[in-house]
């Protein structure tokens, strides 16, 4: 396999992985997305990744931009040293899940599996 294949192979499953799940939090945020997602989940699932592709070449360029923009601030924090550089504060982070969004989780992920059923019954008829 080329390396470049390989690359472009790799490229490709981020853009569609980042734009999967882009387009996941946008379905968990609204409702009627909701309904319109899954009905595209039914479609052809080629069209659905390209889709998902574009979308996550774009959510990888604001990803790209936002950190740039972190490291040209942090770089520039440290060119120019200042009093609060020399104290440490120790912080614990803990994840915060609204129980809605962990309800509204759950129930796309029973919905999807109840598609995937649908689906692989569906490939038997036409087999």
């Amino acid at each position: 396999m080329n390396s470049d294949t390989f690359i472009q192979i790799a490229q490709k499953s981020l853009r569609v992985t980042l734009g999967a799940t882009a387009a996941f939090v946008e379905t968990l945020q609204d409702s009627q997305q909701r309904e319109a997602n899954l009905a595209k989940l039914k479609t052809e699932l080629s069209q659905l990744a390209n889709e998902w592709e574009v979308k996550g070449e774009s959510a990888e360029r604001e990803a790209r931009s936002f950190v740039d923009s972190l490291i040209n601030q942090a770089s520039s924090r440290v060119s120019q040293p200042s009093d609060a550089s020399s104290r440490t504060v120790a912080t614990i982070a803990s994840p915060v899940t609204p129980a809605d969004v962990q309800q509204d989780l759950q129930e796309l992920t029973e919905q999807i599996a109840a598609l995937r059923s649908e689906l692989e019954k569906l490939r038997a008829q036409d087999s």
